[in-house]
């Protein structure tokens, strides 16, 4: 068995949309990945899939962009801006957070207390799943997750099953119609639960993922935007009206920190045969397959001889994604892509009926909010992973000129 690496964009979405390797990187992370989509492979992985995406149609996310995300949002920033300032790694979980709550299906109590409590459970979920490229002691981790899912499950999950359970009772009986059914990952698996052969642990498992997955990556992701939206206006003050103003230039801004930045530096593979898609090596069966994401997506060869570099006036060639390969490629492309960071825009695309992706809606908040960095208050990596997330990020909210 030998570890191949693969550095450059082509051979990474050779490998990553060729179903003869499987995702092998949260091997490690059974507690919460253990058959979930992402970890799913074959036929199982294909169905589950078909009957999820409903949940994620480009009209879909479109409504969610444009109406429910708002009624998330503006209190949580509202409240942000009134005490003045707040820790944007934090700010941008709870956002995230209540928005994977409603995508999973989990009903968020009003006590921002209990709110709160969700949050660190789904914070131990991503601690989990991320295992592997943890800096803290593992086995201690694994029991805070099994810990954390005993929690959640009194208090969080079963209460949100059981509603969802009578819901769909009375659908059964005609009570109810089509439209007064939850739209949400719960319901869709419970519905579906005989056709996909699932399991309570396994439909618990997956409500679990998406709820930590979808945050942990979108809050990293927003962080990472603000401070690249920030570091670029300090260093080009000219831009600064076009990135409060323009809002398809914003998303351009937000599709190169996605490209700068994946959610996971890595993907691994493991070859289920034996392959001759690279060019200098042959792969065999078992072989460990490690995808360099972070090179991938600064290939010069596809983002231009300073692909290294955050530049939002970046032109990539056509049918290239501008986020580069961190939503993924193939069999296990991220579902949420076009919630979470839109659509690419044509010349002609109608703003009021565009998909900007949830990210550049929270950016467009924050800026419009006047947040902005404090020198008394520096941000910080987070040192307790390899991944290059940040750990804190104290921000301050000043009115905008």
């Amino acid at each position: 068995m030998a570890e191949v690496i693969v550095n450059n964009y082509k051979e990474a979405t050779a490998i990553l949309t060729n179903r003869d390797f499987a995702q092998s990187l949260y091997d490690e992370s059974p507690e919460i990945m253990q058959d979930v989509i992402l970890t799913s492979e074959g036929n199982t992985h294909i169905n589950r899939r078909k009957i999820e995406y409903h949940l994620f149609r480009k009209d879909i996310s479109r409504n969610y962009e444009h109406v429910d995300f708002f009624k998330i949002l503006k209190p949580i920033i509202n409240e942000a801006y009134t005490n003045g300032s707040s820790d944007l790694v934090e700010l941008s979980y709870l956002v995230t957070m209540n928005v994977t709550a409603d995508i999973s299906g989990i009903d968020v109590p009003k006590d921002f207390i209990k709110t709160r409590k969700l949050l660190k459970l789904v914070k131990i979920f991503s601690e989990g799943a991320t295992l592997v490229h943890s800096l803290k002691d593992k086995t201690i981790i694994r029991n805070q997750v099994l810990d954390a899912l005993e929690v959640f499950d009194r208090e969080f999950y079963s209460s949100s099953l059981k509603r969802r359970e009578k819901i769909l009772e009375k659908f059964e009986c005609g009570e109810i119609e089509e439209e007064s059914i939850p739209k949400d990952i719960l319901t869709i698996l419970l519905r579906n639960k005989k056709k996909l052969y699932l399991s309570n642990d396994i439909i618990r498992r997956e409500v679990a993922f998406y709820l930590q997955a979808g945050s942990h990556s979108t809050a990293n992701a927003s962080t990472h935007a603000f401070h690249e939206l920030y570091e670029w206006i300090k260093s080009h003050p000219e831009d600064e009206d076009i990135i409060h103003n323009d809002k398809f230039f914003l998303q351009k801004c937000v599709f190169e920190t996605l490209r700068l930045h994946p959610a996971s530096p890595v993907a691994w593979r493991k070859a289920i045969k034996p392959s001759k898609i690279l060019t200098k090596k042959n792969i065999n069966e078992g072989d460990h397959i490690i995808i360099d994401l972070w090179k991938s997506n600064r290939d010069i060869s596809v983002y231009g001889m300073d692909a290294t570099k955050y530049n939002p006036y970046r032109e990539v060639q056509k049918k290239l994604p501008p986020w580069g390969l961190t939503f993924g490629v193939g069999a296990h492309a991220c579902l949420a892509r076009v919630l979470d960071g839109g659509e690419v825009p044509k010349a002609n695309t109608d703003m009021n009926k565009h998909n900007f992706g949830l990210i550049t809606c929270f950016m467009k908040a924050l800026l419009d909010k006047g947040a902005q960095t404090t020198q008394k208050n520096i941000p910080q990596l987070d040192d307790k992973t390899e991944r290059q997330n940040w750990g804190k990020y104290p921000i301050i909210f000043n009115k905008v000129k």
